[in-house]
């Protein structure tokens, strides 16, 4: 579970730069809970992300992981609750590894190391095993430096790593915006199938209106900092994008014109 308390955090404070990027923000999230996250540029998204996995600390407010603080923790000690994957697909593997060397860590991650390291036959075994539910024919390339794979290779593995060791909470900060449509959407069909197995309590910003409707069980909206959305249950079933673009007018009592928005669901 994710409990953020009424969060404020502010860039620039007191100068003619300042930016208020979340506004006494509060939201929860229950076991199993998968929530998209839509908004225009500068909503507050990416900023609300970042105070969960501990980029930046907020400077009013709280953040709970399973009961537990973490608002003041800092960002490596708080990963091992965490599991992310972001835009770029570069971000979140090591280029000149092999794949069977990049699950390795990710397999390893939080556990006590020593100063031997090596691949067992059992974990070789089990990373073929996960690879090969992508069908992307990864099972059969180990060895490959991830490098020299494609940005859907590299982000489907990135997805496979971040929720290997099954995190109290999985963050996905527009995973798939760098992708061409179709590997994109291959992306999110894995991201489902992820996320539903293992019942991932899982937060996903996205740009594309209708996979934040078509995916998850919860959908929120942000908008200068703060959230004028929450829609689940059968109201999120029947929503539709023409919907959701009215629901914005009238919480905000202005139109959506964010162009990359826009342009995505059409």
């Amino acid at each position: 579970m994710l409990e953020i308390k009424n969060v404020t955090k502010i860039f620039n404070a007191g100068t003619v730069n300042e930016k208020v990027a979340l506004d006494d923000v509060s939201l929860t999230l229950n076991d199993g809970d998968f929530v998209t996250v839509i908004g225009g540029n500068g909503a507050g998204k990416s900023t609300l992300q970042n105070i969960v996995a501990g980029t930046y600390f907020p400077d009013y407010g709280e953040i709970l992981i399973n009961g537990k603080k973490v608002t003041r923790m800092a960002e490596y000690k708080r990963a091992k609750y965490i599991g992310r994957v972001f835009q770029d697909p570069r971000i979140g593997t090591a280029t000149d590894m092999w794949i069977e060397e990049n699950m390795s860590l990710a397999l390893s991650r939080g556990k006590r190391r020593g100063l031997g390291w090596s691949i067992s036959a059992k974990d070789r075994k089990l990373f073929k095993e996960m690879l090969a539910t992508l069908d992307l024919g990864l099972e059969d390339r180990l060895s490959t430096k991830v490098g020299l794979l494609s940005g859907g290779q590299r982000q489907a593995i990135t997805l496979l790593m971040a929720s290997m060791n099954h995190p109290e909470l999985l963050l996905l900060d527009e995973h798939t915006a760098a992708l061409d449509p179709k590997t994109a959407a291959k992306v999110l069909e894995i991201t489902d199938e992820v996320v539903s197995k293992d019942n991932l309590t899982t937060l996903m910003i996205t740009h594309n209106m209708a996979d934040a409707i078509r995916l998850g069980n919860r959908l929120i909206m942000m908008h200068e900092g703060k959230i004028i959305l929450d829609i689940d249950g059968e109201e999120k079933k029947n929503l539709t994008v023409p919907d959701l673009l009215q629901m914005f007018a009238n919480v905000s009592g202005s139109k959506l014109e964010n162009d990359r928005m826009l342009l995505a669901n059409k």
